[in-house]
């Protein structure tokens, strides 16, 4: 009996200081990402200030977040060093050994934890991102760029850190908090000139399966994933580059802070998401977020976790992401943070002297309001460069003076990804500066030319024509042209020197990766080059870009259709054009030449059409002016886009 008496104590004993040892610890996780070099508020394309973006204004809200709370860590999760004029100066510019680039200078004052690489880190080349990653004060990691020659990480896969967190009795507890990073493995096609040879990239799902384990095995208490990757939830496939929502269902992660796709989470967006929930802010019940762009939202994730069962579980979570513009109020949430000014001051005045730098002069205003329902000036100016430089550079060449040259682009900036109603060329008549030239073409691409047929002509703008939603001629109720949610506007190519319509009453023929999806569609109508049909089998060379060029999605791309691969980049190319052009005339023309538009409608009553463009006054000129179609105003939406009905009726 007193042998068991004992037992019983002793039993009691343990649970007895296993409860009072018991301790609950809130972590809040923070998250930037998609920077692109966007540090101070000020908008170099317009040359003015702006309080809608700039790492300078999330800081705030980062010293806020802090002073919140007991414990907390702060992530970046990539594509830093590119996408703003800041990021093109200095890449312009080189970086010598040592220096420090100016997007880390200001980083290493707001104490990150860790930085994950996104994949516009790869645009310059390896030997420049390592020159870049040298001069940040905390740790990178990647998990799958693998090393062509030893077949192991190129960088640190992950890491651990030794945290000191006070509980909720104000007790002192050691928390090893894991984290691992991502890239899309699509870094191998966009940027195949810097990667090829060099690395592979491993799929995000199954390198995370592979890694979970031995972080526990390590000691880590929680794991936070850090994938520069969007969501989706299509069915899983390798190598996918949105695998957010494959992460949230493997087993052992903790928190995910993702980026990429420009987008915020939690937000109705992603509300019809099976296994989301908006207002806790978790994935199939893994707490995520998603902060935006450019510094213009602060991810925030708070965690509670305890040790009840002698290990840290997290028990409870929420995640939001806070802005720093309020865009209904249109008012600011977030001051200037004084000392990342003045950190920044030099190499901010430095970035506007370098895009000051003349370049020309335009006849006409240049504006891409109307860039997705019609031919545009934005758009036919980098046609026209790109088309020019390759016909000179074909001169003497046997093989490819003789073929006809045709030339793909794109407009960049026609309202983000429905997110951004400010996100549009505007570049005014007269002087023209490099800060133009940018403005016109916003990425580091090179360019490349196409060998193509008639057919995969014809098949390519097809592709390009899933931009736009199918017309129900039968219905009278409004009905959006613009396919926002399975296209991106920088793949809408319009291609220079044919002539084509296209008929959105028709399905499209494929989806936004240039899948085929109905093949007996055809919207692209009347397609002639000089006046004539283009034969399937005629063969044309298409200028493009290097992104477009290796992706191999749109017919007629993809390495065996390579004509050659110019060292130059686009926005180069189009610089010195408009600078020749300007030499030549006084002044570059911009004007379309309407080589392509939306075919005639015929429908038995009046159609209700609409698209979303800038909410700007200036827009609503432009549109009286130079529409060439019939278009009402019809207000604004909610997230402050314009609406225009635009009329498609045939009048015949």
């Amino acid at each position: 009996m007193l042998k068991r008496h004992l037992k019983l104590s002793a039993l009691a004993l343990l649970v007895a200081a296993s409860t009072a040892h018991a301790a609950t610890v809130d972590l809040r996780i923070m998250e930037t990402t998609d920077l692109h070099s966007n540090m101070m508020d000020f908008d170099y394309y317009k040359d003015k200030p702006t309080d809608k973006f700039g790492l300078v204004r999330t800081a705030t809200l980062i010293e806020a977040a802090r002073s919140e709370v007991k414990n907390s860590v702060l992530v970046d999760n990539g594509d830093v060093i590119q996408g703003s004029p800041l990021g093109d100066y200095m890449a312009a510019k080189g970086l010598k050994t040592g220096e420090v680039h100016p997007v880390y200078k200001a980083m290493n004052t707001l104490d990150y934890a860790v930085g994950n690489l996104g994949n516009h880190e790869f645009n310059y080349g390896l030997d420049y991102l390592k020159k870049a990653l040298a001069g940040a004060k905390f740790p990178y990691i990647n998990a799958n760029v693998i090393d062509d020659k030893t077949g192991k990480p190129l960088f640190t896969p992950f890491i651990i850190t030794n945290n000191k967190v006070t509980d909720s009795e104000g007790k002192t507890h050691n928390l090893r908090i894991g984290y691992i990073g991502f890239v899309p493995p699509q870094i191998m096609v966009w940027d195949k000139a810097n990667l090829q040879g060099k690395v592979t990239v491993a799929d995000i799902t199954e390198t995370a399966k592979k890694w979970l384990p031995e972080m526990r095995k390590q000691g880590a208490d929680i794991i936070v994933a850090i994938p520069h990757s969007g969501l989706s939830a299509e069915p899983y496939k390798t190598l996918a580059e949105n695998s957010v929502y494959y992460l949230s269902q493997i087993e052992g992660i903790d928190a995910i802070m993702f980026g990429h796709a420009h987008a915020v989470f939690p937000s109705e967006e992603f509300a019809n998401i099976k296994g989301a929930d908006i207002k806790q802010g978790t994935l199939n019940g893994v707490p995520a977020v998603m902060p935006g762009m450019w510094g213009d939202h602060l991810g925030v994730i708070d965690l509670v976790i305890n040790d009840d069962d002698g290990g840290w579980k997290v028990t409870q979570s929420k995640a939001e992401a806070r802005p720093i513009f309020d865009k209904v109020g249109k008012k600011s949430l977030a001051a200037e943070d004084p000392k990342l000014v003045k950190v920044l001051a030099a190499d901010h005045s430095a970035t506007r002297e370098f895009v000051s730098q003349p370049i020309g002069k335009s006849t006409a205003n240049m504006y891409s309001y109307l860039s997705l329902v019609q031919d545009d000036p934005t758009v036919q100016i980098v046609n026209n460069a790109q088309k020019a430089y390759t016909e000179h550079f074909i001169q003497g060449d046997p093989d490819l003076a003789d073929l006809p040259v045709l030339s793909a682009a794109a407009p960049f900036k026609a309202g983000g990804r429905k997110n951004d109603p400010a996100s549009f060329v505007e570049v005014e008549k007269g002087p023209l500066t490099f800060r133009n030239a940018a403005d016109l073409y916003l990425y580091p691409n090179t360019l490349v030319v196409m060998k193509v047929t008639g057919q995969e002509v014809k098949d390519w703008l097809e592709c390009s024509a899933g931009q736009f939603n199918q017309i129900d001629v039968n219905s009278s109720k409004p009905q959006s042209l613009i396919n926002w949610d399975g296209f991106r506007t920088y793949n809408f190519d319009v291609i220079d020197g044919v002539k084509y319509q296209i008929d959105v009453t028709q399905p499209a023929r494929f989806d936004g990766d240039c899948t085929l999806q109905n093949k007996n569609a055809e919207r692209i109508k009347n397609l002639t080059y000089q006046g004539k049909p283009v034969r399937a089998d005629a063969v044309f060379l298409v200028a493009t870009n290097n992104y477009r060029a290796y992706g191999g999605k749109f017919a007629g791309t993809g390495d065996k259709h390579i004509a050659f691969a110019s060292p130059d980049e686009n926005r180069a190319v189009l610089a010195a054009y408009i600078s020749a052009e300007t030499k030549k005339h006084g002044a570059v023309t911009p004007s379309a030449d309407n080589n392509w538009r939306l075919a005639p409608i015929v429908a038995r009553q009046p159609l209700d059409i609409r698209f979303e463009t800038s909410p700007d006054p200036k827009a609503a000129e432009f549109i009286k002016t130079q529409a060439q179609y019939p278009m009402t105003p019809k207000g604004t939406d909610a997230v402050g886009f314009a609406v225009y009905q635009i009329d498609l009726q045939s009048k015949g």
